[in-house]
């Protein structure tokens, strides 16, 4: 998808299945930094119909376990489900490190299920460009998006940035809830999730740990559910259901939803800013770009604005010198 390439269409997108899906994914990577892909993903980006849900916590917490979990209970009810898993990248390809079918077991044939693995590449926050992206593609076309990421730290926050829901997992027994509170996080989550409900009373008392460390960490606002489930079980699914559409609720009835999704929008636009053009870049942008840059109601061709008007500003200051 070139600069004057014809930008696909949702609903065409919508209609191929699988193979129209994956050539939109691979669109996202092969046409970054076309008018065309900007524009397509700005038209994702408002056709969005998913609800965005955002698994995290750390390594060994059973979020693949329980990302299996969630697939068979959205397709029992007969929704779509898009997954994105985002692996450690390879130092040598630069690809994912582990790969989408080494953690989720999904059936080929279903073409309701459609996971893709992508790399974390240089990010701290587990969460490329390209993975963005890609969720506002997902998003506009299945009915349940879930984002897999690879860990959660005061650094690791990015899953904000495209979830509707946050789920964070604890794992009782290891002192999670306490490094969580030192890292300033307590406060990203919409949902917590404590895994491994067979360790007993362990795994009643991380609960009870989490649930103290609320207290002090969420004065106001919707109160995060604290679940205490087995995902290989299956005990505690529906309460986990349960507390993820409560929040999906009070975002529709309070407004939230689209005031959150503005928000990420403009997120996006900051972040990729000072990806590529870091702190000073970010700076001179407010001058070089139109008033309304950053008010997120098309991100990505706002994105390709700054991004040609900051290059055409140091290229003109890099010829005089």
């Amino acid at each position: 998808m070139s600069a004057t390439d014809a930008v696909p269409d949702i609903e065409t997108v919508r209609a191929g299945g699988k193979p129209a899906l994956a050539r939109a994914l691979a669109q996202v990577e092969t046409a970054e930094g076309s008018a065309g892909l900007a524009l397509f993903l700005d038209k994702a980006a408002s056709a969005a119909r998913a609800h965005v849900l955002g698994l995290t916590g750390p390594p060994g917490v059973g979020k693949s376990t329980l990302t299996n979990a969630l697939i068979r209970q959205a397709r029992a009810q007969g929704k779509t489900v898009g997954v994105i898993a985002v692996d450690p990248s390879s130092r040598v390809s630069g690809g994912a490190l582990l790969g989408d079918r080494t953690r989720l077991a999904t059936d080929p044939e279903d073409d309701g299920i459609f996971v893709r693995s992508m790399a974390a590449r240089d990010r701290l926050g587990g969460l490329s460009d390209h993975a963005i992206a890609a969720v506002v593609v997902m998003r506009a076309v299945m009915d349940l998006v879930i984002v897999e990421t690879v860990g959660i730290g005061q650094s690791e926050a990015d899953i904000a940035h495209v979830a509707d829901t946050v789920v964070l997992c604890i794992q009782p027994g290891s002192g999670d809830s306490l490094q969580f509170m030192k890292a300033g996080v307590m406060e990203m989550p919409d949902v917590f999730a404590v895994t491994k409900a067979d360790m007993g009373e362990a795994a009643r008392r991380a609960r009870a740990d989490v649930e103290g460390a609320l207290t002090l960490a969420r004065p106001t606002g919707f109160k995060p559910p604290v679940v205490l489930l087995s995902a290989s079980s299956g005990d505690g699914l529906e309460d986990l259901a349960e507390a993820i559409e409560a929040h999906r609720a009070w975002l529709a009835g309070e407004d939230q939803l689209e005031r959150r999704r503005a928000g990420q929008a403009r997120a996006w636009i900051i972040d990729a800013i000072r990806q590529r053009w870091g702190s000073e870049g970010l700076a001179r942008a407010d001058l070089a770009a139109p008033a309304h840059w950053a008010d997120g109601d098309h991100p990505f061709q706002v994105i390709r604005q700054v991004d040609d008007e900051l290059r055409q500003r140091f290229d003109s200051r890099n010829a005089v010198q």
